[in-house]
C-alpha cells in the first residue's frame, strides 16, 4: 500500500511549496525512522523527488539529500535536462550535496548514475561550467591554475576548438592513456567536495564512465564547430539584391 505522504508531496508540489513537501518527508524520517523514508521514497514519482532535491545544496541540507539511495537518486537527477538550466548551477549544487555527504558513496552514486540511460549527459553538464579545464584533466591528468571560466569553448575559434578535438582523439585511443594512467595528483590534494574531487573519482575509480564524460563533452565541442562553420558560411554566402534594385537595373535596360 502507497503510504499517503506519496500523494501530499505530489499535491505539495504542484502548489508550488517544495518546503512544506520536504518538511512532509522529513516528518516521515522523524516519526517513523529513516528506513521507513527510504521505502517512501522508492515510490515517489523521480520527477518530485528531483523538485524536493533542486531546492537544497550543501549550505542548506534536506533529509531527503542525506537519505536518498544511489539509484533513487540516478533516477530522478537524469530528469534535469526539464528545467532547461543553461548553468546547470542547481545540478552541480544538488549533486554535490549528495555525492559528498559520505566520501565513501561518491563512486556509488556517480556509478548508478553513469549505469542509467541519459547519465553520461548528466554528468557532462554537472561540468558545465568547467568542461575545458574537466577536458584538460583528462589529457594531462593535472588541473590548470590559469583556468578562465569566463572565457570557455563558446569564445573559442575553430582552429582552437579542432586542436582540442584532435587532442582527445589522440588520448582516447592510445590505449588506456585516460582511463590506465595512475593519478598524477593525490585525492586528498584536490579534495574540494565539487568538481575537481568529482572528476578525480571518475577518472581512477570509474574510468569507463569518465572516457564517456570526455566522448560525450568531445561532441559537444565538434557541434560547435559545425555551428561555427555553417555560420561562417551563411556570412560568405552572396547576398541576393534588393527587389527595387533588381527592378531599377531592368527599367534602366
Amino acid at each position: 500500500m502507497t503510504h499517503p505522504v506519496v500523494l501530499k508531496t505530489s499535491q505539495l508540489i504542484l502548489a508550488g511549496d517544495l518546503k512544506g513537501a520536504e518538511t512532509a518527508l522529513a516528518n516521515i524520517a522523524d516519526s517513523e525512522g529513516d528506513d521507513a523514508l527510504v521505502e517512501v521514497m522508492n515510490d515517489i514519482a523521480p520527477k518530485d523527488l528531483l523538485a524536493v532535491m533542486r531546492g537544497f545544496d550543501g549550505s542548506k541540507q534536506s533529509v531527503v539529500n542525506m537519505l536518498v539511495t544511489p539509484e533513487q537518486f540516478a533516477r530522478a537527477v537524469i530528469l534535469e535536462t526539464r528545467y532547461r538550466d543553461q548553468t546547470h548551477a542547481a545540478l552541480h549544487g544538488m549533486m554535490n550535496a549528495v555525492l559528498y555527504r559520505d566520501e565513501e558513496m561518491t563512486a556509488e552514486y556517480l556509478e548508478a548514475i553513469g549505469e542509467i540511460e541519459g547519465g553520461y549527459e548528466v554528468l557532462a553538464n554537472y561540468f558545465a561550467e568547467r568542461d575545458d579545464e574537466f577536458l584538460a584533466f583528462a589529457i594531462s591528468g593535472v588541473f590548470s591554475e590559469d583556468f578562465d571560466a569566463e572565457h570557455g569553448h563558446e569564445s573559442k575559434s575553430i582552429s582552437w576548438l579542432n586542436e582540442k578535438i584532435e587532442e582527445l582523439d589522440e588520448a582516447l585511443h592510445e590505449g588506456n592513456s585516460i582511463a590506465g594512467s595512475r593519478p598524477k595528483v593525490p585525492r586528498s590534494q584536490i579534495a574540494d567536495h565539487d568538481w575537481q574531487e568529482t572528476a578525480w573519482v571518475l577518472r581512477y575509480e570509474l574510468s569507463d564512465i569518465f572516457e564517456q564524460i570526455v566522448i560525450t563533452l568531445r561532441d559537444r565541442l565538434q557541434h560547435r564547430v559545425e555551428a561555427l562553420e555553417e555560420g561562417e558560411a551563411e556570412d560568405i554566402k552572396p547576398k541576393s539584391a534588393p527587389a527595387a534594385a533588381v527592378d531599377d537595373e531592368e527599367s534602366a535596360l
